[in-house]
């Protein structure tokens, strides 16, 4: 059930060439000096006029799979089907594979050099080695360890090298990686630059990038430079892959490339990392505008071509910042302009956003007689953006009037023009109208409610209209799912209004959905109300929850609290003994499969859990919020309100259970009694925390364990009626759940899945109709 290789579950799947080159004609290694005359191996294996195709099923940076991504933004039809999305041509990845041809003559240092086996003196050394060569491609690896141990007493690192030459020889990329690994392994092992040159660029040609690293960081750990090749073809396998941070991980070796081993890229390099970049889903962040700002700056300097969309890309991504910086793109328009390239629809839709975020009026209206002249269509967003301009300086009215010009051009507007529309006149507490406009969103059948239902109720609240906002609220736990915020706002309401105990439920509900919670905010709201009506046991329980917590009392609320806490400092109270609740290990299962660590003390008696998030990842950034919330009680008190990427819990011996069942001796594991602790709430944290979904819409988790305890999960997950496949990549499984099975499991977790995440965890069989323009 289980089988090795890339991780692609899709039953047919498109496929790239990509040309093989002879690595073999290469100068030679002075690191390595042999005692008999060699030769240079060529084999007529790899000649440049062979090609080797591989599965292209998971594709990284294809633009299906990513929200809100450069091309969408300055098409902005997904609502419109008369408009037309242009595609933008950065270079594919293809063309970067093709330009190895030319890094190859360019390299040195970097010869293979091996004896023939007819050249050997002993028979019985020749007979041997030629044994070994036909026996270790057919072996798995614990085998091949055991088979190549079995010849220590006569293999020496000769022998070694010809059997990993001859692995790759025969395209046995990986078996010859595992006889490398060997190698370094023993004590007279020295480092073959030129043999590790070679490895690591067939291993990334396969994209096999995990073990092109290895041998990469290998040879930097030696003191020396990797290859442009190695570099080059590194960078190609990292954007050829979805895994999560292996676009980051590209940006870091290109980095690299250019600051440490002193190359010039090749062209079609710089364009694919800078087609990724602007594909990224989510909004761009400003390490984002420094590594294009980086990618245009090496390709000025480099003396190549800058095209047309590298600009337009470059000044989207500015215009997206919080801050814009217009004296830089004004820069790049000048650009341009030199360069002989005319301010495109991109361009000017770009400018657009960035004025309207500066609030210039004049300069927005100018910007769009400038789309109107290019009569190329108006997109949606541009709508968006004008409005946005009138909001900054408070002429709503002509906001309103924009949005109906929306409507008639667009024949309805769209969900991002129904969002910033109802913002407008909620801020101007023009209730009627925004009533209307809510009603209209709604009648049009549209999702993604959620926004203008808070903007709503927070004109409710300013005003003092506690009736309508409790029905609005009402009316949104009807019509979509409720978050946090809106809950928060409807309890200030009970509050204000004196209506206690309706609020204490409130906050009860609150506590007692996984996907809301309460925060800092509800806890003091509850607590004063309690403080006001006289409720002092009630109000102890609810500072009693803020200390376990750690959440501040508010300055007001805390002196009406120091009264009743002088009633009971005489009092001897038994400390609270602290106790994992039934949802946090439930959380902690889900957290521990998809790779959360756990470490003990020397004796074992106390344990803690280490909470490691990707910053780059928008779904690890709000589990981060809800874990450090939910786990707050267990976390080392910190004065610092900022919640970093990684940090741990207080050691306590109440994690003992996951340090022996998932941790047994330091290492991940996976348990024999997994399968009754796969509850569905565990099963959304494993997802939320380590899985994805494709760019087809399917569902892949990530497991690390063995192959028994593998296959335990798998069973668990038939158990619920979910079938699944499995692939092995490295070290890592990738349980692959497609079709109708990924919908199944959706249903199976979404109850327990927060609700920020749903967008970006919904698999296609369950999608929510996508209007193009949505932001996040």
């Amino acid at each position: 059930m289980i089988s090795t290789g890339a991780c692609d579950f899709s039953s047919s799947f498109s496929t790239v060439t990509i040309p093989i080159f002879n690595f073999f004609s290469l100068s030679q290694n002075p690191n390595i000096t042999h005692p008999l005359p060699i030769i240079r191996h060529r084999s007529s294996s790899f000649s440049r006029n062979e090609t080797q195709s591989f599965p292209l099923s998971l594709t990284a940076n294809s633009s299906s799979r990513r929200s809100r991504t450069f091309v969408e933004h300055v098409a902005g039809t997904k609502e419109s089907p008369n408009q037309t999305i242009e595609v933008y041509n950065f270079g594919d990845l293809e063309s970067a594979r093709n330009d190895l041809r030319n890094v190859a003559t360019r390299r040195v240092e970097t010869d293979v050099e091996v004896r023939e086996i007819e050249e050997l003196p002993e028979e019985w050394r020749r007979s041997k080695l030629a044994w070994l060569c036909k026996e270790v491609p057919s072996h798995k690896a614990v085998t091949l360890v055991r088979l190549l141990n079995g010849q220590k007493k006569w293999v020496r690192q000769e022998d070694a090298t010809y059997i990993c030459v001859h692995c790759t020889r025969i395209r046995e990329n990986e078996t010859g990686f595992r006889v490398y690994r060997w190698m370094t392994q023993q004590n007279w092992y020295r480092f073959d630059f030129g043999l590790a040159t070679k490895l690591a660029d067939f291993l990334g040609k396969e994209r096999k990038f995990t073990k092109c690293r290895e041998v990469f960081d290998d040879i930097m750990n030696q003191g020396r430079v990797p290859s442009e090749s190695t570099f080059h073809i590194l960078v190609v396998a990292y954007l050829s892959s979805s895994e999560e941070g292996c676009f980051e991980e590209a940006c870091s070796v290109y980095n690299r490339m250019i600051q440490l081993g002193g190359y010039k890229p090749r062209l079609s390099l710089h364009n694919s990392l800078f087609r990724a970049l602007v594909s990224k889903q989510g909004g761009p962040s400003s390490d984002d505008v420094k590594q294009a700002e980086f990618i245009f700056h090496n390709v000025v300097t480099t003396g190549l071509e800058v095209q047309k969309d590298i600009y337009s890309g470059l000044i989207w991504l500015h215009s997206c910042q919080d801050e814009v910086d217009i004296e830089r793109i004004n820069y790049l328009r000048e650009e341009m302009r030199k360069a002989g390239f005319e301010e495109s629809k991109e361009v000017v839709v770009s400018l657009l956003r960035a004025y309207a975020k500066e609030g210039g009026v004049e300069e927005v209206e100018r910007t769009w007689l400038e789309l109107l002249g290019l009569d190329c269509g108006i997109p949606s967003q541009a709508f968006v953006y004008k409005m946005e301009a009138y909001a900054e300086v408070g002429d709503s009215e002509k906001a309103l009037e924009i949005f109906r010009e929306m409507e008639k051009h667009l024949g309805g507007a769209t969900v991002s023009g129904y969002h910033k529309i109802i913002e407008v006149v909620c801020k101007v507490h023009q209730v009627e109208l925004a009533e209307s406009l809510l009603k209209e969103f709604v009648e049009t059948g549209k999702k993604q409610l959620l926004p203008s239902y808070v903007e709503i109720v927070k004109m409710y609240f300013d005003l003092g209209l506690h009736e309508k906002l409790e029905m609005a609220f009402v009316e949104c736990l009807e019509k979509c799912q409720p978050n946090q915020t809106i809950y928060n706002i409807y309890l200030d309401s009970l509050v204000t209004i004196g209506n206690f105990e309706k609020a204490g439920n409130v906050f009860d509900e609150m506590q007692n959905n996984v996907g809301i919670n309460v925060n800092a905010r509800s806890c003091n709201t509850v607590l004063k109300g309690y403080l006001d009506s006289g409720n002092h046991v009630k109000a102890k329980k609810i500072y009693e929850l803020m200390s376990l917590k750690k959440y501040e009392v508010e300055s007001p609320v805390m002196e009406k609290l120091d009264y009743i806490l002088s009633l009971v400092r005489k009092e001897v109270k038994k400390p609270l003994s602290m106790k994992l609740s039934k949802e946090q290990r439930e959380v902690l299962v889900g957290l521990l499969l998809g790779g959360l660590r756990v470490e003990s003390d020397k004796e074992r008696k106390n344990h803690k859990i280490m909470f490691e998030f990707r910053e780059k990842s928008q779904a690890h950034l709000i589990l981060r919020q809800h874990i450090h919330d939910q786990f707050r009680e267990w976390l080392p008190q910190s004065k610092d309100e900022d919640i970093p990427l990684e940090f741990s819990s207080i050691s306590h011996s109440s994690f003992g259970f996951y340090a022996d069942n998932f941790w047994p001796n330091g290492r991940p594991e996976i348990p024999k009694l997994i399968h009754r602790w796969l509850s569905p709430e565990s099963l959304a944290y494993w997802y939320m925390y380590s899985g994805y979904r494709t760019s087809s819409g399917d569902v892949i988790l990530r497991l690390k364990g063995s192959v028994e305890g593998v296959e335990k999960v798998v069973k668990a997950l038939r158990a619920k009626s979910v079938e699944c496949r499995v692939k092995k990549k490295g070290n890592v499984f990738w349980i692959g759940l497609q079709g109708t099975n990924s919908g199944l499991f959706w249903k199976l977790i979404e109850p327990h899945v927060l609700e920020d995440m749903k967008d970006y965890l919904r698999p296609a069989y369950d999608a929510v109709d996508s209007d193009g323009d949505y932001e996040e």
